[in-house]
């Protein structure tokens, strides 16, 4: 027998967390791992992008995280029994030695600069401005119910990746970086 994608349980607003607590489809929660999965699309569409085998094997490994992440807030903390993966330390070591290795390379950054120049590097900026709200998201769920403080460490140092992969594909795909410069 085949294996069926819908349910119909979902039809009327609930969903089932893992641990089978039934919660509302707008649950914080919810929105925390749905941000958490749109974040995971994002950087498969920049990892479809012609840029070098590093970093594309460094982002699939991001992928892997980004579900580990989701399966540890898809859980409910209190009645979930179920053994999901856990994020390591060095999964956030990984993401800060890419960013120094990256930071090498770089021009010192003397301003904050504006979005785009190449596709690629604005599917980046996409990228990182999700990660930054599903860190908002967990930190908020994380005010009423468990989550793992590496989680949002994690995500943090995720985001920073992201931004700085931006700065470096800006110069591996010589497009221009533009400042901002601020009107007063």
């Amino acid at each position: 027998m085949a294996f069926k994608i819908y349910t119909k349980t979902g039809d009327k607003g609930q969903t089932s967390l893992i641990g089978g607590t039934r919660v509302p489809k707008h649950h914080i929660r919810i929105e925390a791992y749905g941000t958490v999965d749109e974040l995971n699309s994002y950087i498969g569409l920049i990892r479809d992008q012609k840029i070098e085998e590093h970093v594309l094997k460094t982002l699939l490994e991001i992928q892997d995280r980004l579900f580990t992440i989701g399966s540890s807030l898809a859980s409910d903390p209190e009645k979930s029994k179920m053994k999901i993966p856990d994020l390591k330390e060095e999964d956030v070591t990984l993401l800060e030695n890419e960013i120094d290795k990256m930071n090498e390379t770089l021009p010192e950054m003397r301003s904050f600069v504006l979005p785009g120049g190449h596709t690629t590097v604005s599917y980046c900026h996409i990228a990182r401005c999700v990660c930054r709200r599903a860190e908002r998201l967990t930190i908020h769920l994380s005010e009423n119910s468990f989550v793992a403080d590496l989680v949002i460490k994690y995500l943090n140092r995720l985001s920073d990746y992201l931004f700085v992969l931006s700065r470096k594909l800006t110069m591996d795909l010589n497009a221009k970086e533009i400042p901002w410069k601020a009107r007063m």
